[in-house]
């Protein structure tokens, strides 16, 4: 162990990190030793949940701050083709869900599924440790090493267990409450900090042990700590009292088909992954048949339904420029970060835990401040709303090129810039990631609810494939980062999305009549309150209240 007098910024952070996830690990003791049904006036199987999506969203969350950095400096990719291989794997990340939350919802019920995502993201984080030749420095004797088949297979199966874990825990959440029970807005919060928790302290230690003892640890932590959330997970089943079960008794070989068909899964995502303009075709065309079959359903409604789904096509169409754009955090931004940033000792990808920590402060204030707002018949409609997050991401990039000030790669960028930056996207997706899921949920049909958050989803993963392009081309011809060329892309994409804010918030009016929110139907509490149990809380949607109105 280092002599504490050698210690750097990036030591103590991640001293800081273990002390606190010792603390959380001890609350968690004392509630597992707990002999009541019961905890801060909560079922003790949210807080199994609590804990088991910690763990995930822990390892997830780490391995993410890793790889772009992990796919430069160990595979030795181009920084433009490592940006387009992190943006085609964030976006398979947002896709798999809809087959996940299908079979579970159909068939598995959501308990196995989350508990055969959770053995495959293990599984694929622990081959995620499994190292290939070390010490060659040509790229193409590298990436010949057949131990790169390891690593996207490693990646296939975190895809591929992600779609059923992260479609289906949230969703038990809403199970262990009534429909009219009071509590369930408190218990969504409680457990989108379980999200927030495991995504700072998973990036901030993870990141640490792989930037600064070895890639292998830093992923091995992911994959023992993806391990103990499924420990956490099945000791806790008897709290979860039966919620989450198949819809109907399951024969064996059906569920040990579903769980084929999974596997069988692995092997197309493994394909996939390496041929990143094959899920760009896919993308595209599968998008245009979304959209199609959503006019043609829109066709048969009444005017003012089908007037709403012209309000959902318009929400969701700004969602992929949104992502396109704040996803650039885990891939350009990360590597510029670590090429020319003033970093002061700090591993860049614990820069990544900004964001989290952020949601954590800022969510409940915004839930607050919206409801303030609309107390006061001040509130912005759904689509000012999006205006909103469009120019403050747009003015995020324009402020970091202005504090980067020069091209030149001597001249290095405070770090201050690098927190204002996710300062700005944080609170511009706090004004759009809940907001569009809340609208989902009241403006699309009850017939096409689940399809119209399907949608919301795939253009996250849409707006996740377009940030891996964005990061592409800030690597020029040469495929290495250029400073002024980069500084140029972030002010250009932050002028457009401005602009682009500007025709928002120009249309918002149009819009929000499309929303005819005066006149929706009360489809009742329970309704309501089931629709969003379906919502997943993502790090990036962790400022979802479910007290916002729109």
């Amino acid at each position: 162990m280092k002599d504490m007098s050698l210690w750097t910024e990036g030591d103590w952070i991640g001293a800081a990190g273990a002390v606190f996830l010792f603390a959380v690990l001890a609350v968690g003791g004392i509630i597992a030793t707990r002999k009541s049904e019961e905890f801060a006036g909560h079922p003790r199987g949210l807080f199994v949940l609590f804990y088991a999506e910690m763990w995930e969203r822990f390892s997830y969350y780490g391995m993410r701050a890793l790889l772009i950095l992990y796919l430069v400096k160990f595979w030795l990719f181009s920084d433009g083709q490592s940006n387009l291989i992190y943006g085609a794997y964030t976006s398979l990340v947002y896709i798999t869900p809809v087959l996940g939350g299908y079979i579970a919802d159909r068939w598995l019920g959501q308990r196995k599924a989350v508990l055969f995502g959770g053995i495959v993201l293990a599984v694929g984080h622990l081959f995620m440790a499994y190292e290939g030749l070390q010490g060659v420095t040509d790229p193409a004797t590298k990436q010949g090493d057949p131990a790169i088949n390891v690593f996207w297979f490693a990646l296939a199966l975190i895809i591929v267990g992600s779609g059923f874990l992260k479609a289906n825990i949230a969703v038990i959440v809403g199970q262990l409450y009534k429909m009219t029970d009071t509590r369930r807005d408190a218990a969504y919060t409680i457990f989108y900090m379980g999200v927030n928790t495991g995504a700072t302290l998973g990036t901030i230690l993870v990141g640490y042990l792989g930037e600064t003892i070895g890639w292998s640890w830093g992923f091995g932590l992911a994959g023992i700590g993806m391990a103990l959330g499924l420990v956490i997970f099945v000791i806790g089943k008897p709290a979860l009292k039966g919620r989450g079960e198949p819809p109907k008794p399951l024969a064996w070989k059906r569920e040990m088909g579903l769980y084929g068909i999974a596997l069988a899964a692995v092997g197309v995502i493994w394909m996939l992954i390496q041929y990143v303009d094959v899920i760009q075709n896919l993308l595209i065309v599968s998008g245009t048949a979304m959209l199609l079959f959503t006019l043609w359903e829109a066709s048969k409604l009444p005017k003012e339904a089908r007037e709403r789904i012209y309000a959902i096509i318009f929400l969701v169409a700004l969602n992929p420029i949104f992502w396109g754009l704040f996803e650039q955090a885990g891939g350009s931004l990360s590597l510029y970060t670590d090429k020319f940033v003033d970093r002061g000792g700090v591993p860049t990808s614990l820069f990544q835990s900004i964001n989290p920590i952020y949601i954590v402060l800022f969510g409940p204030i915004f839930a607050g401040l919206w409801a303030w707002l609309g107390k006061k018949g001040l509130e912005p409609s759904a689509p000012a709303k999006f205006a909103l997050a469009l120019a403050q991401v747009g003015l995020g990039f324009l402020l970091f090129v202005w504090g980067a000030g020069s091209g030149d790669p001597a001249v290095m960028t405070s770090v201050i810039f690098v927190f204002l930056i996710y300062l700005l996207h944080t609170t511009g997706e706090l004004c759009l990631s809940p907001v569009g899921l809340s609208a989902m949920t009241r403006l699309s049909p009850l017939h096409l609810g689940s399809f119209i958050m399907g949608a919301w989803y795939y253009m996250t993963a849409v707006g996740n494939f377009v940030a891996g392009k964005i990061g592409e081309a800030t690597g020029g011809e040469t495929g290495t980062m250029d400073k002024a060329l980069t500084l140029s892309i972030y002010a250009k994409i932050g002028w457009v999305t401005l602009g682009v804010a500007v025709v928002v918030l120009a249309l918002s009016p149009i819009v929000k009549r499309w929303m005819h929110i005066d006149t929706l139907e009360d489809r009742g509490m329970d309704a309501d309150l089931a629709g969003r149990a379906e919502i997943g809380l993502e790090a990036h949607e962790a400022g979802f209240h479910p007290a916002m109105k729109n």
